[in-house]
């Protein structure tokens, strides 16, 4: 592992704005305050919060009211932040992962608490969306991995959606900030709704399932202004009534793909968390029946470029172990768990990460041991030996999925970056050089929140250029680290 440089950011005022982050994952949420000045880019994290499903109605739900006051809480947070360095935030920005949505009534209620995508409501929908729509038109057309819970058979659960209109998660709280209903482009390319090579809703599909054309607000592009706050979140925020809500690549993958650090084109990316979003950031979808049969997703990206990538299992595993650990009592610091797995020998059983089973909540260690039990394989005793497992697993699924997008869409990568959460992990950053035989590298954490904050400040003048140059200030604000494949 080798260390790249970094440089230093400026210490004055920010001339180039003040811009306030909102970045809800599955498991979590944060508000981060980002400033812009003399080519770095600072961030301050003001508010993090918990985020997770709740038994609600009979079904595994978001907890979208408290959610959604956690948001005000940060942005309140953000408001005082710049304040006591004699600033104002200039605009806020919204990303959250993918697929889910909330449906709300003219009057402009939410008609109860938005499901997750975890729930198994959606299974038994997809033979009924299939009836309709061939998988095979389906993917020509949108260009979309199948996932059981994607946001085209969601909706065919729903018992009735006149008179409604779904907002996907982003768009929900920008609403509600501003009053003003618009879908973001990116998060719109997870919908299955959407044509992948316009841009714009698929309107046979809408009619073939007799969902309503309305159903979902006016398209957004990333950099475009939603609206202002409403009076009365200015109020609760303390933020000035014309503070701006832009649209970012709201689909967090989106938002982490934008401030990936590649120097050149060719490189493929992992924004891991508590899924890994793997691929190629290319110019054009790759629609082809072959790359249908190997379940690659062509969604949209911050300047009209299209993420070319597959959901591989995430850190959703080694959280879920800890947490069925914790409630046995059992309570390991996670750098000893690492310490432990890196000391075992390679070459240990492996799992298939990205296997439904493993989907749900519930007795993690277990049904991984029943996996590597069912594939013939032994497990060494101990949950060191899990997260080994686990490590390896991902790595080898990560190889698997570059390999292939490589030779699908017949671009080679040079190298590998690891950002999000996964980057922090050196133990998953040099199994992946192994396994690739590519050097990755790994940051920054916040890529996520980084590219949202980028986006809003190019919309405000305060950045100018294209990815190419959002990417440098990425570099020139952010340690990255270096794995090579040959010294692992």
């Amino acid at each position: 592992m080798s260390t790249l440089p970094t440089a230093d950011v400026d210490g004055g005022l920010f001339a180039g704005g003040v811009f306030a982050a909102v970045d809800i994952g599955a498991s979590s949420g944060r508000v981060i305050l980002g400033r812009i000045s003399a080519g770095t880019a600072e961030m301050e994290t003001v508010h993090r919060f918990p985020n997770g499903v709740l038994e609600i109605d009979g079904g595994l739900r978001w907890d979208f009211n408290a959610l959604f006051a956690e948001v005000l809480t940060g942005l309140a947070a953000a408001g005082k932040a710049a304040g006591e360095r004699g600033q104002t935030v200039t605009s806020i920005g919204i990303d959250t992962w993918a697929v889910d949505y909330g449906l709300v009534a003219a009057a402009g209620n939410l008609t109860a608490q938005p499901y997750s995508y975890r729930d198994e409501r959606s299974r038994a929908a997809v033979a009924r969306v299939h009836e309709k729509l061939e998988p095979a038109r389906l993917y020509a057309t949108n260009g979309l991995q199948f996932l059981q819970f994607n946001t085209i058979y969601q909706l065919a659960t729903e018992p009735g959606l006149d008179g409604l209109q779904a907002l996907l998660m982003p768009d929900l709280i920008a609403f509600l900030l501003t009053g003003v209903r618009r879908t973001e482009a990116t998060n719109a390319s997870t919908t299955g709704l959407l044509d992948a090579t316009t841009g714009e809703w698929a309107a046979e599909f809408f009619t073939a399932l007799g969902l309503p054309e309305d159903l979902f607000p006016p398209l957004i592009q990333p950099g475009e202004t939603v609206g202002t706050l409403l009076p009365g979140m200015a109020e609760r925020t303390g933020l000035p009534v014309a503070t701006k809500v832009v649209a970012v690549g709201s689909h967090d993958t989106a938002s982490a793909v934008a401030a990936v650090p590649a120097r050149r084109e060719n490189f493929a990316y992992i924004s891991s968390g508590t899924w890994s979003l793997v691929g190629l950031e290319l110019k054009h979808p790759v629609l082809t029946e072959a790359s249908r049969a190997a379940n690659f997703t062509n969604e949209g990206g911050v300047d009209g470029t299209t993420r070319y990538l597959r959901n591989v299992g995430g850190l959703w595993l080694l959280s879920e172990c800890q947490r069925t650990w914790a409630a046995e009592g059992f309570r390991p610091e996670l750098t000893d768990l690492l310490a432990g797995a890196a000391a075992l020998p390679p070459g240990g059983p492996q799992i298939n990460p990205d296997d439904p089973a493993f989907i749900a909540p519930g007795n993690m260690p277990d049904r991984i041991r029943a996996a590597v039990g069912a594939a013939g394989a032994v497990l060494r005793d101990g949950p060191v030996a899990i997260v080994r497992c686990i490590l390896d697993s991902l790595a080898a699924g990560y190889a698997r999925t570059i390999a292939d997008a490589e030779r699908l869409a017949g671009v080679p990568a040079d190298v590998v970056h690891i950002v999000g959460g996964g980057s922090q992990n050196k133990l998953l950053c040099r199994l992946t050089a192994q396994a690739t035989g590519k050097p990755v590298i790994a940051g920054p954490v916040e890529a996520t929140a980084l590219g949202n904050v980028l986006v809003q400040a190019r919309a405000a003048g305060a950045v100018t250029g294209g990815l190419g140059a959002l990417r440098e200030l990425v570099r020139a604000s952010h340690r990255l680290d270096r794995f090579e494949a040959a010294l692992v």
